[in-house]
């Protein structure tokens, strides 16, 4: 269950930077900030219940990679981000350091 509360975790993580992002335009700034703020919240209760379990280096460092790597994603898949294969080649190594740790447990 605690790494299904750390998975749950780390996607609420995308959650509040996607918040704040919203927040930037005028007529959503309070849903913004509010949804920032929810994803903030939720995101770090799941996280607490997942150290319950998991290594707090290893349970940190995946939170913040899918969070990390979630957010890339939107940012260039809604927001008109910028893209190239060296920035997807960055997110690989989040994703691949993320792997590691979870098998060298």
């Amino acid at each position: 269950m605690a790494w299904i509360y750390l998975i749950l975790a780390g996607l609420f993580e995308i959650g509040w930077p996607l918040g704040l992002k919203m927040a930037q335009q005028e007529h959503s700034r309070i849903s913004g900030i509010l949804i920032a703020l929810v994803c903030m919240t939720i995101s770090g209760a799941l996280l607490w219940l997942a150290q319950k379990n998991i290594p707090l280096g290893t349970s940190y460092a995946i939170w913040t990679g899918i969070g990390a790597a979630g957010t890339f994603l939107v940012g260039v898949w809604f927001y008109g981000d910028p893209s190239s294969l060296s920035r997807y080649l960055g997110i690989l190594l989040i994703i691949s350091g993320v792997v590691v740790l979870k098998l060298a447990h």
